[in-house]
C-alpha cells in the first residue's frame, strides 16, 4: 500500500514517521522549495496527548531531539484584570507540557525523512490508483491520500467542496518583546502564561518563552531562538488603520503602563494580525481511500491553543490504523469526534475572549476571585 501525504507540516511529519515507523511505504509532497523556507513562527504549545503522539510516531532520536530543544511551558496559568491585578492563578498540573519552536519542531520532525520538496499539488484523479498532479507538471501514484495542506488544502477543496472555513468575528494581533533587551517586564508575565481579562470587548494572552535551540548541528538546521515574551491582542472590532502596534495601543490606552510598553516595544517586525477563522460544522461523510489531517479539516481558533495537538493526535491515531488493519474508516470515526469538538470548543473560547457585554466580564471576574477565595470552587471549575 502506497501512502501519500500532502503537505510537510508538523501533523504531515508526525504521520508520515510513523507510518515509517511501521514499515509503510509513504511519501511526502512539500509545496515549500526547501526544508528552510519555513523559518518563521512562534512557539506551540504542546500538551501531554500531542507529546504522546510525538513518542509513539518519531524514531528514538528523533524524540530525544525534541527533548532536547523544547522547553518548559511555565509554571501554571494566570488571570489577569488589565492593571495586572491578580484575578485567579491555576498552578501547573501534574502532565508533562512542552514549549516548542515551531520552526526547530519542523526541523526535528524532517530529520530521517525523504521530503519532496517544491511539490505544489493541483489535483488528483481516481482510476484504480490516484494520481496526484503537481503544478510544476509532475504526478505521482498512491493508493491512499493524506491532505495534510493547512486551511486552504487542496485536497479538502476537491474531496469535500462543501467544507471549508469562515471567519468568526475575531481580529487578532500578536507580536514578541525580546527579553534579552527588556529586563524591567514583571516577573508574573514571565513565570507563567497570563490571559487578561478587561471589562471592555477584548481580551490579551502572554506568555514567555525560553532560548532553547541549535545552530546548524549535523546537517539540522535549527532556529537558536531568543528568549521573548509572546503577546497576542484579540477584540471584534478592532481598527487597523496605522502601524499594528498603534492599533493595539489605542485600545489599551487605560491598561497597565507595563501592557502598554510590552506593546510599543516589541519589534516590528515581529508584529502581525490575522482574522480568526474556523471550520464549519459538516455531516459526517462516507470513507474512501482520500483523507485528510490537521487544519485540512478542522481548523480552530487559537485561544485553547490545541490546534497542533489535535494535529499530532490526528497523525498518531491515523498511523495506528492504516497499519494495523482499522483503516481509514476507523481513523475518521475518532477524529471527526475529538476534532470537531475542538472546533466548538475553541470557537465558545474565541468569543468569550474578544466578546460579552461589559456586565458579563464583570461577573466572569467576580467569578473568578471568588474561585481564587474558595478551593472547593477552584477545583469544580477547573
Amino acid at each position: 500500500m502506497r501512502i501519500a501525504v500532502v503537505g510537510g507540516g508538523i501533523g504531515g511529519l508526525c504521520l508520515a514517521h510513523g507510518l515509517r515507523k511501521a514499515g509503510a511505504d509513504v511519501a511526502v509532497y512539500e509545496r515549500d522549495l526547501s526544508r528552510t523556507d519555513r523559518l518563521q513562527g512562534y512557539r506551540v504549545h504542546i500538551n501531554e496527548d500531542g507529546a504522546d503522539a510525538l513518542r509513539e510516531c518519531l524514531p528514538a532520536a528523533n524524540w530525544a531531539r525534541f527533548e532536547e530543544t523544547a522547553g518548559s511551558d511555565g509554571n501554571g496559568f494566570g488571570f489577569l484584570t488589565e492593571q495586572l491585578k491578580p484575578l485567579l492563578v491555576l498552578d501547573q498540573d501534574e502532565e508533562k507540557h512542552y514549549s516548542a519552536s515551531r520552526i526547530t519542531l519542523r526541523q526535528v520532525l524532517l530529520d530521517g525523512l525523504d521530503v519532496q520538496f517544491g511539490k505544489k499539488f493541483e489535483r488528483y484523479e481516481q482510476n484504480g490508483a490516484i494520481t496526484l498532479h503537481f503544478e510544476d507538471g509532475g504526478t505521482a501514484e498512491c493508493d491512499v491520500l493524506v491532505g495534510a495542506d493547512g486551511i486552504r488544502s487542496r485536497v479538502r477543496a476537491q474531496y469535500l467542496p462543501h467544507a471549508g472555513t469562515e471567519e468568526v468575528g475575531v481580529v487578532a494581533v500578536a507580536g514578541k518583546l525580546f527579553l534579552d533587551e527588556n529586563d524591567w517586564v514583571p516577573r508574573a508575565l514571565l513565570d507563567r502564561a497570563n490571559t487578561v481579562v478587561p471589562t471592555s470587548r477584548c481580551g490579551m494572552f502572554l506568555a514567555s518563552h525560553d532560548g532553547l535551540g541549535y545552530t546548524d548541528t549535523d546537517g539540522l538546521l535549527f532556529d537558536n531562538v531568543r528568549p521573548y515574551l509572546m503577546w497576542a491582542f484579540a477584540a471584534n472590532d478592532l481598527d487597523l488603520s496605522g502601524s499594528l502596534r498603534e492599533a493595539v495601543l489605542r485600545r489599551i490606552g487605560g491598561w497597565s503602563p507595563d501592557l502598554r510598553r510590552i506593546v510599543a516595544s516589541s519589534h516590528p517586525e515581529t508584529v502581525s494580525e490575522w482574522r480568526i477563522r474556523s471550520s464549519k460544522p459538516i455531516d459526517r461523510w462516507p470513507s474512501t481511500n482520500v483523507t485528510l489531517l490537521g487544519d485540512a479539516i478542522h481548523a480552530m481558533a487559537p485561544m485553547r491553543g490545541i490546534g497542533a495537538n489535535i494535529a499530532l493526535r490526528d497523525a498518531r491515531v491515523l498511523a495506528r490504523e492504516l497499519t494495523t488493519g482499522g483503516g481509514i474508516s476507523a481513523y475518521e470515526e475518532q477524529m471527526y469526534e475529538y476534532g470537531f469538538a475542538a472546533v466548538r470548543d475553541s470557537l465558545r473560547a474565541a468569543k468569550q475572549f474578544a466578546d460579552g457585554s461589559p456586565l458579563v466580564r464583570t461577573l466572569f471576574r467576580t467569578v473568578l476571585r471568588t474561585a481564587s477565595a474558595v478551593p472547593a470552587l477552584k477545583r469544580a471549575m477547573f
